[in-house]
């Protein structure tokens, strides 16, 4: 099946030029002293922040030609799908052009004094967007320098406006992970199964005995004991899940795997950060399952507590090293979207709205372009490293207490064969199995996660 056309708006190469007076106020927040930010709307999206990089107009060359950065710089990212495009284009005929906005701010970002984003506005940025054809070719909307403040050429502000067609594979889960359903995938109207999920409780005591024949034998399946704990933890704990994805012909072709138990921290009913538990997402391969990626979840304390993860690569089978793809925090009320997006490798700050929608983008706080641990340096040219660019893939779950079906967009980029994009089911799979392993242990699970002796204590 083919797949789903989408378009992603990106908005980057920054840089603020902004005179130096000769004698500048005091009570003037200048650029030199403090940073400045920009708020990018679009409208039915979630407002993003972006921090803007100062350029001195003497470093600036006068020809109208210079840009600030070498190649492309993101700050902000909208991942819009054809029914966001069909209602855009609906609108337009009604409302008139569809514009980008862009605030410009002196002062830092955040709170000051209990107010929001606490900075001076500056001047604001109109670019207007005609994403007609956008699915299918690159579109430039602006590039260059445009003045900004009420007295005009008093300061510039530079913005690349772009829009790439960035077509995805779409699956969605027909039931809750822990239900075993079948997965489809879906093009408009279409519905095509793909995949079926199998739910189980993995043995600890047989884990141990196949890890114990299979170092016997030399099979190289002592992997396990690596990424997980295989130690019986006292107290409050949630271990031993697993999720086996089979292509139609009842193949496997991925699976996820929790070798770290999600335990209470000490005198407390919640998993910490300082204590995660972690999956693995395995692949098969040579007449077994090889290690893919770990992805670690804990309960983030909170207004409004949320579902703390990682994700990173794993190299060679190697515990000791790892790729962050994708750190961040999910509403485990609302529920959010599980996103692995390596735009550039640049310092984005996206805007909130609370549930973690993959409309608007947002970046890990580590670099997805290189290893968080170990002593090498992986390189963005060697395998896998240098294939993760751009868009990798969204899930979407739901929140506590709430029927789950995770849909995942995938990138055609990443998906070459049924085993790529049984991995990336696998993986949106933990992370909704994650939403309930993290869940107060003073809370309930549904009887389909829980083992049979904890059915009848």
């Amino acid at each position: 099946m083919d797949p789903c056309p989408f378009v992603r708006l990106t908005v980057g190469n920054l840089a603020l030029k902004v005179p130096v007076p000769a004698k500048p106020a005091r009570t003037v927040i200048h650029p030199t002293s403090s940073p400045c930010f920009c708020k990018i709307k679009l409208k039915g999206f979630p407002v993003q922040t972006a921090v803007i990089p100062y350029n001195p107009s003497e470093t600036l060359v006068s020809d109208g030609n210079h840009h600030p950065q070498t190649g492309f710089i993101a700050a902000a990212t909208f991942h819009l799908s054809k029914d966001d495009l069909n209602k855009i284009a609906g609108k337009s005929i009604f409302v008139g052009k569809l514009f980008l906005k862009i605030s410009i701010f002196t002062g830092r970002t955040g709170a000051t004094c209990g107010v929001k984003n606490s900075g001076r506005l500056l001047g604001k940025v109109s670019v207007p967007l005609d994403l007609k054809g956008a699915e299918s070719r690159a579109v430039v909307f602006h590039n260059g320098w445009t003045s900004v403040g009420k007295e005009s050429g008093v300061s510039q502000f530079h913005v690349n406006v772009r829009a790439d067609p960035d077509p995805r594979f779409v699956f969605q889960f027909d039931g809750e992970p822990e239900c075993s359903p079948q997965v489809f995938q879906i093009k408009g109207n279409i519905r095509q199964p793909v995949f079926t999920c199998n739910f189980s409780f993995r043995s600890t005591n047989s884990d141990r005995h196949q890890r114990s024949r299979s170092s016997e034998q030399g099979s190289g399946r002592g992997w396990l004991s690596s990424f997980g704990s295989e130690r019986e933890r006292p107290g409050k704990e949630r271990k031993g899940w697993s999720i086996t994805v089979h292509d139609l012909s009842g193949s496997p072709v991925a699976a996820a795997s929790m070798v770290t138990p999600f335990v209470a921290s000490p005198g407390s009913d919640r998993v910490s950060r300082s204590n995660p538990g972690s999956w693995l997402i395995l692949r098969p391969g040579e007449g077994t399952w090889k290690p893919w990626g770990r992805l670690e979840a804990w309960r983030e304390r909170g207004a409004h507590d949320g579902l703390g993860y990682r994700f990173e690569l794993i190299p060679d089978m190697s515990a000791n090293s790892g790729v962050v793809l994708a750190e961040s925090t999910l509403n485990t009320a609302k529920g959010g979207t599980f996103t692995i997006d390596l735009g550039g490798c640049s310092q984005v700050n996206a805007g909130s709205n609370g549930n973690g929608s993959n409309r608007g983008n947002q970046r890990s706080s580590s670099p997805g372009c290189s290893p968080r641990r170990g002593s090498g340096d992986f390189g963005m040219g060697l395998w896998p490293y240098s294939a993760y660019r751009g868009f990798v893939m969204a899930a979407r779950v739901e929140g506590e207490g709430k029927c789950s079906k995770p849909t995942v967009e995938v990138s055609v980029q990443h998906v070459t064969c049924a085993e790529d994009a049984a991995a990336y089911v696998a993986l949106a799979a933990a992370v909704d199995l994650s939403i309930d392993a993290c869940r107060l242990f003073s809370q309930k699970l549904r009887k389909e996660l829980c083992h049979t002796n904890d059915l009848g204590s």
